[in-house]
This record gives C-alpha cells, structure tokens and sequence, in this order.
C-alpha cells in the first residue's frame, strides 16, 4: 500500500523501501542545489557543475557545463536564470531544460548534438532574492544581502516590509484619500488603477504595499533588507543612483563572476535568457538612429532579422498569445549580452497571463480596461485557482490616524509565475525550443575543393567557406568588437611548398546562414597540403588537397 506525505513543499510517495520526490512549489536554494548535484552524480560524464561564486550572504550560484569532451572548443548556447528576483519560472526553464536535456541523452538526436555542442547553464543569479519566496514573510524581492542605504539617512535596514495582518505575506494597503492617485476599478472593484486626470477622473485611494513608516521619512518599506538588483547592475545602458543599481556597474559579485566566466567563452553563439525582457515574442525592431550613435543602441538589419527568424520559430513552438510588449530596464542582462558581449541575445519571461473571454453563463463583460490584476482574478476564477488574493480588510495604521487604511489585494509573484502545476508544460516547450535554436547553430564546412594544374609545376587550389547553419557566424555588433574570435582560415604547407598567391593565414568576415565565401590560393610544389577553417563559436573543418 502507498502512503503520501508532504514535507517541505515536496510530495514523498513511499512504496516499500522505495522513496520518490515529486516537487510540488517552486525550488528552494537547497532544492535546487539537489537537482544539480543529482543530474551530476547520473551523468557523470555529461555533465560539471561548480559553485560560480558566492553571494554576500554565503549562498551558491550555479552552473553546469553539459556536453561530451573538449567542451570549450565546440560552439555553445548559454541559458541564465534568475536574472529577476521574483520571477520563480526563470530558475526553473534554466534547471528543467537540464533536466529534460539529459533524460534524452540516450537517443540518437541529443547524444549528437552533445558531442557537437556545448549548453552553459546559470540556473539563478539572484539567489538572495529568490529566497525570500521561502521566507516567514514572503514578498517580491529582487536585490541581494549587500547593505544599502536606500534613503541615504545614515542608517540601513530601518524601514523593511511589515506583515500588518499577520498572513505571511506582504500585499498592500489602500487608504481613503482625496490626494490619491487610484481609483477602483469599475470592472472588479477588488483592483484599483490609476486615475487619469486627464480624462476627469478623480483618485480616491493612495496605494502602498503593506508596511509601516518605521523611520517617520514619509515613505514606506524604502529601507529594509533588498540590496543590488542583478539585472540593474550590468555595464550596458547602466544609470546608477536607481533603486537596486549598485554604486557602479558590475559592482556585485554575481555580475561580475558571470561576466568573467563569460569573456572567457568565446566558443558562445547565443545567449538565451529567461527573464522579464521579451525579444522572442515580440522581436526587435532596427532604429537607424540608434545605430548612428557613438555608443550603438540598436539591433543592426541583419542581426534584427535574425531575432526575427528565431522569434517566428518561438511562437510555432511555445504557441501562446497576448504576450505584452516589454520595455528594458536600465542595466538589463539580455540587453548586456547583444550589446557588450556581441552575441545573438533571445530573452523570454516564459509565462504571461492568458486573456480570458468573459463567461456568459456568469453574465461577464469584456474588459474595456487594460488591468492585470483584475485579468489575473478572472483567469484564476476560470481555472479554480484561489487563494492568490488577499481580500481588503479594515486595520488601524498609526501612520494614517482618522483614515480608513484597508489591507488586502493581489499576492506577491502570481503575475509574473504561474501555478506551479502548470511548469511542466512550459519547461517541455520551452526546452523543444532551446533545442531547435541549437539545430540553427553556425557550423563551418569546406565544400566545392578544385585543383587546377598551371605551367611551372603551380596548382591553383579553391575552395568555399560554408555556414551549413542558419545563423550568422558572427552577430554584426560583435563583428565591430575586435574581441570576439573570426574565421580563422589556414593552409598547412610541407617543406618545399610555397603559397605564391592568396593568404596563407586569414580571418573572414561574417557569414550569414547558408552563406559562403569563396578562396583561391596559386602553390608551387607537388605533395599534399591541408586547408583549416574554423572558430569557437562556429565549429571547424579541415581537409587535405594533392596538388
């Protein structure tokens, strides 16, 4: 007889001696240091993971390196993480996609593409933040443990999140006031949005997350335990002096070990990041103003183009809709890795909530107004999700004495993950598509050899440079960095061989997808020769030509 318990968020199904863990809620720092330490000990040879660095406050971040032997010298996909704090589902697509890799390791298709391919992943960089969805009192965090003073009083930690209604978790108060810029909204009255002068409508509530003015500075919660954003910090479009940005760029520890890790990698192609930014929905657009500027802003033709190609293969596969339009925040990650690290950079939140039609049966109406709260409270109802709101209650506030303060509202992280009983799905598409963009991967292949005897004992010898895959061999932004390895292509001379004309050595520009250049060289001496062309992030290829 099978006997069910519950323990830490985990389901244990015991059947004898046997004991199997079926995950239940998002994973925990050491949940998710067990998965990796787990997919290490059963695939010893397909995968190492390590301890990139330490956070302040002592916690590990991650990485795995999957694939088969010299796996720095073959062309690989980077999947990162956690680069957002409360966005659970991102540490999950990372680990998940490892997971259902290796499951598959056994079939033709994977055991090929890892002897061909190398996956880096970074399945959290904000473990301080992600934390704090295990924590006594939960609440959407995404800075780290560094000590900061936010409100630049002198003091620091002063003015943190209190949990005034005892439920755990820190939702939101609305209080009654004529200077407010909220109003209820008419279509669910539970949410409020702002008001809009403009249009001659009036606020009636102030709206603050749950918390007390602890320091009596007039803000709240501006103070407490949340350091340096992660995905703030990074070089590219950084403005410090912003909540979370850190005093300069790359000033955190996690920034910084990702970065070195990452310079170092010249055999990446891709950088895939699951994170708030949303390139694959909704690919970019070129600005030719952007490129004319001194420090680039914007995707170049060809590189947009690319996003474009990759974006339509996204959408065949993920196949979910009403995906909204995101914006970057300054410091972004995704932004980071097109922009200074010159890769081909695809960014997802994986998840978003779902337009739902309204239920005739429950006489509903369509939204006329744009809300995600009250979109999120009708889809929940559709699905029988509950407990996801806190229904508004009536407290005394010692900071609002003669007003009604009502404490209540959506539930931290449910707009931005899903129910946990709907990541499997989403884990499973998501790794088809990562997988389908490393079946894109740049490859470089020698074709159409010729050799033609000319008087004097020369040989002509020509031969195509070929990009089989369907990306570029270079992003154009990286192209201009002079840092990032071209196609070096070589010709491999014995004694008494003399390369007349054409380079003996040489780098090659960029080659799109399907592309290839043609080369030529005039040798004098008889023999063999061999002719070598490759990069890291583009495989190689060598052959060998008698003259």
């Amino acid at each position: 007889m099978k006997k069910l318990y519950l323990l830490n968020g985990f389901l244990l199904l015991f059947a004898g001696q046997q004991m199997a863990f079926a995950q239940t809620d998002y994973s925990s720092n050491d949940r998710l240091a067990q998965r990796i330490t787990t997919l290490s000990k059963t695939y010893p040879a397909l995968v190492k993971s390590r301890s990139l660095t330490k956070t302040i406050s002592g916690k590990e971040v991650w990485m795995m390196t999957i694939g088969t032997g010299k796996v720095e010298q073959k062309p690989a996909i980077v999947l990162v993480g956690g680069v957002e704090g409360t966005h659970l589902l991102g540490m999950e697509l990372a680990i998940g996609f490892a997971e259902q890799l290796l499951a598959a390791s056994g079939t033709d298709s994977i055991k090929n593409l890892l002897n061909k391919q190398t996956f880096y992943v970074f399945p959290n960089m904000s473990p301080d933040a992600t934390e704090q969805y295990f924590a006594k009192v939960k609440y959407g965090r995404s800075g780290n443990a560094r000590v900061i003073d936010r409100d630049r009083d002198g003091r620091t930690g002063e003015d943190g999140f209190d949990d005034l209604n005892g439920d755990g978790k820190i939702s939101w108060m609305r209080i009654a006031d004529p200077t407010g810029t909220f109003r209820l909204n008419p279509e669910d009255p539970r949410s409020l949005i702002p008001a809009d002068a403009a249009k001659g409508e009036t606020g009636q509530y102030l709206l603050i997350q749950e918390g007390l003015d602890n320091d009596k500075d007039g803000a709240f919660n501006e103070d407490g335990a949340e350091g340096v954003h992660f995905n703030r910090n990074s070089s590219y479009n950084y403005k410090n002096f912003i909540p979370g940005a850190g005093e300069f760029a790359v000033s955190e520890l996690e920034n910084r070990a990702l970065f070195d890790f990452l310079y170092d990698a010249f055999n990446v192609y891709a950088v895939v990041t699951f994170g708030p930014q949303n390139n694959l929905s909704w690919p970019v657009q070129t600005n030719p103003a952007g490129l004319s500027k001194r420090i680039i802003s914007s995707w170049s033709e060809s590189d947009a183009k690319v996003n474009t190609l990759v974006s339509e293969k996204y959408n065949k596969i993920i196949g979910a809709k009403d995906a909204p339009k995101t914006i970057a925040e300054s410091g972004d990650f995704s932004q980071w890795a097109y922009f200074h690290y010159g890769r081909l950079s695809f960014s997802t939140p994986g998840w978003w909530l779902p337009k739902v039609k309204p239920d005739s049966v429950a006489k509903q109406k369509a939204f006329t107004i744009e809300d995600p709260t009250a979109e999120y409270l009708r889809w929940a109802k559709s699905k029988g999700i509950t407990n996801t709101f806190t229904e508004w209650k009536v407290l005394n506030h010692p900071d609002f004495p003669g007003q009604t303060v009502e404490v209540g509202g959506i539930d931290p992280f449910v707009l931005s993950n899903p129910p946990y009983q709907l990541v499997e799905g989403i884990v499973k598409k998501h790794t088809d598509f990562v997988l389908s963009l490393a079946a894109m991967a740049p490859q470089i292949d020698l074709t159409g050899l010729k050799t033609e005897k000319v008087d004097g004992g020369l040989s002509r010898v020509s031969v195509k440079v070929v990009n089989t895959g369907i990306l570029p061999t270079l992003t154009k932004i990286g192209e201009k960095s002079y840092f990032l390895k071209k196609i070096a292509v070589k010709v491999n001379t014995g004694s008494g061989q003399t390369v007349l004309s054409g380079r003996k050595n040489q780098l090659l520009e960029v080659i799109p997808g399907k592309g290839f250049i043609e080369l030529s060289w005039l040798i004098k001496g008889p023999g063999k020769i061999s002719i070598e062309a490759g990069s890291p992030s583009s495989g190689s290829k060598m052959i060998d030509v008698s003259l």
